[in-house]
């Protein structure tokens, strides 16, 4: 018996709730040696709206819920888990073919671990909406009111390099992406 990833999916924006309600099931009716792990895997973002930075976690995968699980010799999961898991409120289906849930890639499981860990680790990034070659207007600072297009962007240090054309000439001008604005 070998354990194996899977993913569910579930009702979106109830991930968390799902996962409790679930984790409380499995403990009621010990199946904790079965079904060992479940996850959520979220990222830090930082936004910049209104000139106020805020820090917020958001899901990496919405409306999924992976789950180590026990399998059996043939890699099928248990019935009394598969039952447990199918009668919790808000819990969907196993991805993969009709009745047979398909466990992660060995790949996409390290991926995914690795992600969460780094996610514990490391600093929120900046989230920047803006790729090169977008139009934009620029709305604080001393070039306020002049449009120009996104040459590059600097998700590191939150920075976009816009051009703008001053007395007829292209100038490369380093703002925060929170001074500028979609045209």
């Amino acid at each position: 018996m070998a354990k194996q990833w899977f993913v569910m999916q579930v009702t979106p924006g109830r991930e968390d709730t799902v996962k409790e309600a679930l984790w409380k099931r499995i403990q009621t009716h010990n199946l904790e040696h079965k079904i060992s792990t479940l996850m959520v895997p979220t990222e830090r973002v930082t936004e910049i709206k209104g000139g106020k930075r805020r820090t917020r976690t958001t899901r990496v995968y919405p409306g999924y819920i992976m789950a180590e699980i026990e399998t059996d010799e043939e890699g099928r999961i248990p019935e009394d888990v598969w039952f447990l898991i199918r009668d919790t409120p808000g819990a969907g289906r196993f991805l993969g073919s009709q009745n047979k849930p398909t466990p992660m890639s060995p790949e996409d499981v390290d991926r995914m671990l690795f992600r969460e860990a780094e996610a514990i680790t490391q600093e929120a990034t900046v989230k920047i909406d803006f790729e090169p070659g977008d139009q934009v207007k620029i709305k604080e600072g001393p070039f306020e009111n002049y449009d120009g297009t996104i040459e590059e962007v600097y998700p590191a240090k939150g920075m976009v390099k816009v051009v703008v054309t001053i007395f007829g000439r292209p100038t490369p001008v380093e703002l925060e992406y929170w001074q500028v604005e979609a045209i």
